[in-house]
């Protein structure tokens, strides 16, 4: 009798374990799996990204259908346009170009080489 009560509670115990080990494998795949939880985090801040880019791009798309228009139907932004793109100017106008402004940083050789200032 003895030897099959030493069965039951091993059989018990191994049945226990057995459904442990296989719950913590669930639950790991549920969260690291192709389709857990953490792929679908990342596949919906991906969609909210892509989202974002397809309302910008329909922003950008719409004043770009403005400014289509309007260089189709006004005169004064056609004129306006080739003024600032094209550098074009009215007979008797002269364009005068400005350089670039420099970077914020000077040039290394108008900078002081003085030792003791950082």
């Amino acid at each position: 009798m003895n030897h099959s009560n030493f069965d039951v509670t091993t059989l018990y115990r191994n049945g226990i374990l057995v459904l442990l080990l296989v719950s913590v494998a669930l639950i790991v795949h549920n969260l690291f799996g192709q389709n857990g939880y953490l792929a679908l985090r990342r596949q919906q801040k991906e969609l909210q990204t892509l989202q974002l880019k397809i309302r910008q791009l329909q922003q950008e798309n719409e004043h770009l259908d403005k400014e289509n228009q309007a260089l189709r139907s006004n005169p004064a932004a056609l004129e306006r346009l080739a003024r600032e793109q094209m550098h074009l100017a009215k007979p008797g106008e002269k364009i005068y170009t400005l350089p670039e402004r420099a970077t914020t940083n000077p040039p290394a050789s108008t900078q002081k080489k003085n030792p003791d200032v950082p």
